[in-house]
Parts: structure tokens; sequence; C-alpha cells
């Protein structure tokens, strides 16, 4: 029995089955016997939701389908129809819902840009299958998002060359990768680190994640420690690599936060070589106060880090990071690696030493890499564990797909991820560096902020047949979380730039 406030049942098993007499008092108290139904979620207020989708109607032109109009033109429609007799009035009252479920439950369309510049209809599949909702159970796969950063368009600042965040949305986005059961990696590519956010407001975010990640008991979270604060020039040096390394790192650390060590350009344009890199984090790594993760990111995310690890040969590369990795036990983490090849991925995997993760970065192939082959010896050869941009765009399925894998079902896990891989894809095509626009469109049109607008003016950073892509996959994958607000943005986005959606 639902009420206005509760929800009450009485499984069949715990139905009683009383023997009525008429001259003895019945002992028991049914209403008793009725239990109630927890709430797995805190509801929201329904006057708010009703204003909110009318609001959004009026602001943002999102489809609103309780107009006055429709209520007597149904009951019109219905009533031709209706008979005298016993199944008269309740045949009509059957078919009037009927029709206005119908109604409401019309599909959305919207006209989209193709490559070779036509518009085309496209039809909305329906709103996302997927409950977002905390994670019964703790993942067998540690995995982070790397999250993406909102901005503040109505800073008074030049875009440009400052980095202006609206906090608020910032924080909210990454409350709810945790409470989707993912960790957050912050301050790192994904969140335009080099591409526009600069170290002091790298810092202030780091400081606000760690502040809020409090409020979530067992939330993930590590930091990216680079060097993109140093002014590198002719005359930087090795030396001025490692204390730029050292500076962020105390920073981050008297937060109490744990390090994500990242591929430095800095050290990437003076290194001569090996050794210098094996210097560098030996020097680095000594000195972690805890395990730190790694990071390799290939020159197809950033053109500056080519050559990483002193060569430009990928396996002489991977065994300088795998010697770096044996020289300093119990510092390691893991490492995540972003060079879009499994191949190269998985032989590494198989040579890390027991105990140390491999993090994927491959943001083509992640599904195959988390689920793993099973080979390998260590339970930490066997598979992947994740470290994504994409998981940013992805999250409610990435945390369904994996609460699967927990359970067992990898047939399920694969379902789940299969369609999301064509969208990764697209997102991370060439030039891979402006992958992040692709990230912070899909939050605007699931609602997860106000505007589509960048750090450093990047929502400019890909075409509007690329972002009809987006829309087209995103969909495909069941993560238009409100279609209606999507289409709804869509058709803005499109106007703004001239087309008539």
């Amino acid at each position: 029995m639902a009420g206005l406030h509760d929800c009450r049942v009485q499984p069949r098993v715990a139905t009683p089955r009383p023997v009525w007499n008429p001259d003895v008092r019945q002992p028991m108290n049914f209403l008793a016997q009725w239990q109630d139904v927890p709430d797995t979620t805190v509801y929201d207020n329904g006057f708010k939701i009703q204003w909110e989708h009318f609001i959004r109607h009026v602001v943002d032109a999102a489809p609103y389908q309780w107009t006055l109009e429709k209520v007597p033109r149904a009951s019109s429609s219905s009533r031709p129809r209706s008979r005298a007799g016993r199944s008269g009035a309740g045949s009509t009252f059957r078919r009037w819902r009927c029709e206005a479920a119908m109604s409401n439950a019309a599909p959305l369309s919207i006209r989209l840009p193709t490559d070779d510049r036509r518009l085309e209809v496209y039809t909305v599949r329906g709103a996302s299958p997927f409950a977002a909702t905390a994670p019964t159970r703790t993942f067998t796969r540690v995995a982070y998002s790397a999250a993406h950063v909102v901005a503040d368009p109505a800073a008074a600042t030049d875009p440009w060359l400052t980095a202006a965040l609206d906090w608020d949305a910032t924080i909210a986005y990454r409350q709810r990768l945790w409470s989707l059961g993912l960790g957050v990696a912050e301050a790192m590519d994904t969140a335009q680190r080099g591409m526009g956010l600069d170290w002091p407001t790298s810092l202030e975010l780091i400081r606000r994640s760690l502040d809020a990640a409090h409020d979530h008991p067992g939330a993930l979270i590590a930091s990216g420690c680079g060097t993109d604060h140093l002014a590198f020039d002719a005359s930087t040096s090795v030396d001025d690599v490692i204390h730029a390394y050292e500076e962020q790192m105390e920073a981050i650390e008297s937060l109490g936060g744990k390090l994500i060590v990242m591929a430095s350009r800095a050290l990437a344009r003076v290194a001569s070589g090996a050794a210098d890199y094996e210097r560098v984090y030996d020097r680095i790594l000594m000195q972690a106060r805890q395990p730190v993760i790694l990071h390799w990111l290939g020159d197809m995310f950033d053109p500056a880090l080519a050559g990483y690890w002193g060569s430009a040969d990928v396996d002489t590369a991977m065994a300088t990071a795998l010697g770096v990795i044996a020289a300093n036990p119990g510092k390691v983490d893991g490492i995540k690696i972003s060079l879009l090849d499994k191949d190269k991925e998985i032989a590494m995997r198989r040579r890390l030493p027991e105990g140390v993760r491999m993090y994927t970065g491959d943001d083509f192939n992640y599904a195959e890499l988390i689920a793993g082959d099973g080979v390998g010896g260590a339970t930490n050869r066997q598979h992947s564990d994740a470290l994504l941009g994409i998981f940013d765009a992805i999250a409610p399925a990435a945390s369904a797909a994996l609460a699967a894998l927990t359970a067992g079902d990898v047939d399920r896990f694969h379902a789940i991820l299969a369609p999301t891989v064509p969208l990764s894809r697209h997102i991370f095509q060439t030039p891979t560096r402006f992958y992040k626009t692709g990230i912070v469109l899909l939050a605007w049109l699931n609602g997860h902020q106000s505007h589509f607008t960048m750090v450093g003016g990047q929502q400019s950073a890909r075409s509007l047949a690329h972002f009809a892509g987006i829309f087209r996959l995103a969909d495909g994958a069941g993560l238009l979380e409100r279609p209606d607000l999507a289409v709804a943005r869509m058709r803005h986005l499109l106007a703004l730039h001239g087309i008539d959606p």
C-alpha cells in the first residue's frame, strides 16, 4: 500500500491466516504486521520538480506537455467513443489515460548536422536506463574518473588568459562521481590542466575537492602533481624540474592529498636521455609520503610529451618506466598509461611488480582492459584498474558496469560498456587533446551545468558536426539523462550557430 508519505508491504509468506470466531476477541494486530518499505533515496519536493519543468520550458524551451489545452482536447476526443452501460465510462476513462500517456511519451526529434553539411532528422531513443544510485558493494576494480571543471562565464576576466571557475558546480560534479562509487582524479588534463587551468587555480581546486571528500566516507581522490608552473626556457635544467615537482608535492601533501605524478613537459624538453628521467623520478618518489600514481601520457594527448622516458621507441621507454618502479618498492601504487594501444598496456601490465596496479588510460579499449584476461599470475597482472577521462562523460554507465563486474556478471558488464566505446572514440578522435570539449558538452546537455563555455574558450575546439555525433552516440549508449533538456539545449546550440534545428 502506497500512501502520500509512506509505503507498506505484507509479503505473502507473512500474511496471517486467522480463524474467525465471533465469540472470541481477535488477538492479532493486523495493522502492526505490515512492514514499512525503507527509503532507498531522498525524494525531492514534488512541487519543486514541477516548477523546474515549467521554468526549463520558459527559459530553455524544453518541451512541456501538461498544458491546459491538452485536457479538453483529450476529453473531447474521447466523448464520441463513450458508450452507455457497464463498460462505457470505464472504457472512456481508460482510453483517455492511454491517449494521454501516448501523447506524453511522443518521441523527441531534432534536425542534426552531418559531416557532409546536410541536416537530418534524428529521433531520440529515450531516457537513460541507468539509475543514479550508489553501489551496494565496493567495486572489484579501483576506478578513478578524471573530472572536468565548470567555467564561470560571468567572471569579468579574459577567458583566454585567466581561469575562472564556478566552484559550486565544479564541486557538485565531483560529489556526483563519488555518489556513483567512482574516485576522482583531480586537476588532471581532463580539468584542462596545461590547457587553461593554471597551477594556483589547480591547487585551490585540489583543496576544495579534498575538503568536499570528507562528506563522502570512503571517497577516493588523487591529485595531479606536475611542473606546469615552471616557466621553462633555454636555461631550464633538470634540477629546475625537480624543484618544481617538489614545490607542488609539498603543497598537495600538506593538504593531505595523494599524488598523481603527472608527465612533465619541462622534463621532456630538457632531459638528454633515460638517466635524467631516472634521476628525477627517484628523487620525487623517495620523498613521497604515501604511494603515488605515475602518469604516462602519450603524445597524442600532448605533443610536447613526445619521447617521454627518454625514447621515442615505446618498448625502450617502457623499460625505463618499469626500472623506475622496480627501484622504488612501496612508493608506487600504480601507473596510468594513456597510449591508446591495448597491446602495449597489457605487455607492461604483465611486467609490473606484484601489487603495483595498471590504471588504464586507454579511452579506446577500456572495457576489455578492465575486464582482463586472467593471464599473468599475480592479480594485478590479470586486469587493469581505471583512471579515465571518459568516465566523466559515462559515469552512470561506468558505475552500473563495474557493479555488474563486481557481481560476477561479465556479460552485463560488456553489454553496458560496449555502446559507450564508439562514443568515447568519437570524443577522443584526433586531435585527441581537444576531447575535453566533448566531455563538457555532455555535462551541459545532461543538466550538470547551466552553460556550455570552457576555460580558455575551448568550447570552440570542435565542430558542430562533431557535437551532433556526440549527441547521437550518447543517446545510443543510454547516456542522455534528460532527453527533453538535451534536445532543447542542442537546439539552442545549433541556433546560436545559425542552424534551424
